[in-house]
Parts: structure tokens; C-alpha cells; sequence
């Protein structure tokens, strides 16, 4: 084989080349004590950074052009102590409706009882202890069996349950901030996955007909999601994202025009179905779909207190 030759290789000057990375996007050095707005603002314009922004811009443009701004998630966002950060959002009414799974619940609940929740499920599993607290399945499950006599949705029932025991940290409460605000707040319950279902308080019929209700409740928002709405995606592997799969079907199928709004999703990991079913499939008619991987107690922080610095000075009333 003979040798290449490469004094004939074709070269040209680096400055005439369109290069990605440019020295106006570097990250610059912030002042010891400076305002979150300096550190916000110093971080590079480069890869997951420059995302951030992407997707606290579109959070603001929503708000301030009344769209819906849709936020689900799993258990394990509530157990990592982002609730109050959530609140805040929905008492703004920034974020317009929330989804969470059935587990959400329970450490929704647990919080607005007792300000503590997530036991030990490794030791309470040896002696058949684990997910046997007397006040979690009984409670709950009477608010759903309430609920469902009354043609309600799971998420409100339960919410109205906290508020109208007046349980000690009803603060701390998603459900019970969205039943005062009058926001959405759906569960997507799949049977056997919580705690609460263990029990013979547990009612399959209750729990089913309450969960239905919300995907329809869920239905309905996700068929405001177009033209300038977002969804974000927090942690939900699997439940979550199949369920807003379906929600986009149908609210497509009744003629609703769900296109041209911005998906995003944060987690530890990239998963199959936040991928598919919110990112990929929803954004194809139109769209932009956004996945940022990373911890939920360091992502949420950040993204709450960028989109609060980044509101109108007065927002519904309150000082920014």
C-alpha cells in the first residue's frame, strides 16, 4: 500500500470556519456574594446551561401570555423537599395544573400530618412492617371513597380531605394548595404500586373511579397545551409519561390544535418513555422538547428561583 502524501492535504483559515463554541458564551467569574440574578446570568450560554434558559424562558412567556403550564411528576420529587418551591409556583399561578402518581400522595399527605414522611422500607420490609401506618391508608382511602360519592376526581378529594381536617402542615401540601387555589391537580394511580392499597380500607371501585376522572380532568389541560403552553416532565419513568401520551390523543382526536408548545424533562437518567412519549412523538406536529439530566433537589432550585427572578415585577398581585 503505498503512503499518503500529506504535505498535499487542503487547508483553510480557522477564522473563515463556522465554529459552535465562542468565547461570548463562556461562563464568567462571579463576585463573592453577588445576587442569584449575577449567578444566573454568568453561567455559559453552552449545552444543558443554555437549556435551562430555554425552558424558564418559555415558563415565562406562557405565563405572561396566560398559557398552561403543566407540571408532573413522581413521589420522589415531594421526598427530596421541593414542595414548598412548587407551591410558590402554583400560588403565582405560574404553573396552571400538576399531575403526580399515586405515591405522591402518600408523601403529600404524610408532610401535611406530620411534616415527615418515607420510612425505612429496607428494615420495615423484614417484619412486614413497611407501608402499614395507621393514619396514611385510612385517611386517604376515606377521601377517596368520599370523593368518588361525589363524582370527584382523586387529586381533589384528597387535597379537600387535608384542608377541611385542617391537618397540622396543610402548608406543606400540593393537593391541599391546588383545592384552595382552585388549581388542577390530577393522580394517575396504577393498583398495587401504593402503600394505601394494602389495606381492606383500600376501595378498587373508589380508587379507579376517582383516577379516571382525573385522566379526563388531565385531558382537558393537556388540550390547552398549544400554541405557547409547557409541560414538564419531573422524574415520572413510566406512569406519567403514558399517561400524557394518551391525554394528547385524544385532546388531538376532539379537534383541539396541541402543537407548537415546549416539552421538557429532568431526571437523574434518560428513560425510554419521557423521551418518546413527552420530548419526541408530542413535539412532531411542532414544538420543543428540552431534557436536561440531572438531580431533582439541585434542577428544581435552580429553575424555580430563575423563573421567579425573571418575572414582571407584580405578578397576580404580589411583588416579584
Amino acid at each position: 500500500m503505498p503512503t499518503l502524501d500529506f504535505s498535499k492535504l487542503k487547508t483553510y483559515p480557522a477564522n473563515s470556519r463556522k465554529s459552535k463554541v465562542n468565547v461570548d458564551a463562556f461562563a464568567r467569574v462571579g463576585k463573592k456574594g453577588g445576587s442569584f440574578r449575577q449567578f444566573y446570568d454568568s453561567l455559559p450560554n453552552i449545552l444543558a446551561a443554555r437549556d435551562l434558559r430555554r425552558v424558564v424562558d418559555a415558563i415565562i412567556r406562557a405565563h405572561t401570555g396566560r398559557k398552561t403550564v403543566l407540571l408532573m411528576f413522581g413521589a420522589h420529587v415531594i421526598k427530596v423537599g421541593l414542595s414548598p418551591l412548587l407551591i410558590e409556583l402554583i400560588r403565582r399561578r405560574i404553573v396552571t395544573a400538576i399531575a403526580m402518581n399515586g405515591a405522591g400522595v402518600v408523601h403529600d399527605f404524610e408532610l401535611s400530618l406530620m411534616g415527615s414522611t418515607s420510612e425505612d422500607v429496607a428494615s420495615a420490609l423484614a417484619d412486614g412492617s413497611f407501608g402499614m401506618a395507621e393514619e396514611t391508608h385510612s385517611f386517604i382511602n376515606a377521601a377517596i371513597r368520599q370523593g368518588a360519592k361525589k363524582g370527584w376526581g382523586l387529586g381533589y378529594s384528597v387535597g379537600a380531605m387535608i384542608v377541611k381536617r385542617r391537618l397540622p402542615q396543610r402548608k406543606m401540601s400540593l393537593l391541599a394548595t391546588c383545592y384552595q387555589m382552585g388549581v388542577s391537580a390530577t393522580v394517575h394511580v396504577a393498583i398495587g404500586t401504593d402503600i394505601i392499597h394494602q389495606q381492606s380500607s383500600a376501595d378498587g371501585a373508589a380508587i379507579g373511579q376517582t383516577s379516571l376522572e382525573d385522566f379526563r380532568k388531565l385531558s382537558g389541560v393537556v388540550a390547552t397545551l398549544g400554541s405557547g403552553g409547557v409541560v414538564g416532565n419531573l422524574g415520572s419513568a413510566v406512569i406519567l409519561p403514558e399517561v400524557f401520551l394518551k391525554a394528547v390523543s385524544i385532546s388531538r382526536n376532539l379537534g383541539f390544535s396541541v402543537k407548537d408548545f415546549t416539552a421538557f424533562d429532568f431526571d437523574m437518567i434518560r428513560h425510554y418513555r419521557p423521551h418518546e412519549n413527552v420530548l419526541k412523538r408530542p413535539t412532531l406536529l411542532g414544538g420543543t422538547a428540552i431534557h436536561i439530566t440531572g438531580h431533582h433537589e439541585i434542577l428544581i432550585p435552580l429553575l424555580a428561583r430563575a423563573v421567579l427572578e425573571q418575572l414582571p415585577r407584580k405578578s397576580n398581585g404580589r411583588t416579584a
